[in-house]
């Protein structure tokens, strides 16, 4: 699984013209599912996600997690964050999993992170066309690969 962590002060999610998630300060989240993630990868990563130190403490250093400030999250489905570009200029999506493999598992994320946190999990909606609004706060912008553990 692949993570896209973006520190926020503000993040939305509108489907077919209908606000489905909104968030204050915290986190918004782009999850990528590959073929043969596994509920240990999606583990791993809410653990990362919820104690993540990267909000500023009272020196503004980055010292804090969401967990430590009470903030929100919005996870977002995105399957594009498995892409190939190793050949020519079209993404392959060779590796992303199946919607009936992937989105039991992001909903996993979901879930396991909501354990995690105090604040709320929001959700996109998983295969729709989504328009994602934000304000990215730092701009302060994360990768995470459960395959690669870094």
């Amino acid at each position: 699984m692949r993570l896209v962590l973006q520190r926020v002060s503000s993040a939305s999610v509108t489907v077919d013209g209908q606000l489905r998630g909104s968030i204050g300060t915290g986190l918004m989240v782009l999850v990528g599912v590959e073929c043969g993630d596994t509920r240990e990868d999606a583990d791993w990563l809410a653990a990362k996600t919820a104690a993540m130190r990267i909000f500023p403490d009272d020196n503004e250093v980055m010292n804090r997690s969401v967990t430590d400030i009470h903030g929100d999250v919005l996870a977002i489905s995105q399957f594009t964050l498995t892409a190939s570009t190793r050949k020519g200029n079209r993404p392959s999506y060779i590796r992303a999993a199946a919607g009936a493999e992937s989105k039991p598992l992001y909903d996993y994320f979901c879930d396991k992170l909501q354990q995690l946190i105090p604040g709320r999990v929001d959700k996109g909606v998983f295969g729709a066309d989504m328009k994602v609004a934000l304000v990215n706060d730092g701009p302060v912008t994360i990768i995470i690969d459960s395959r690669l553990r870094e």
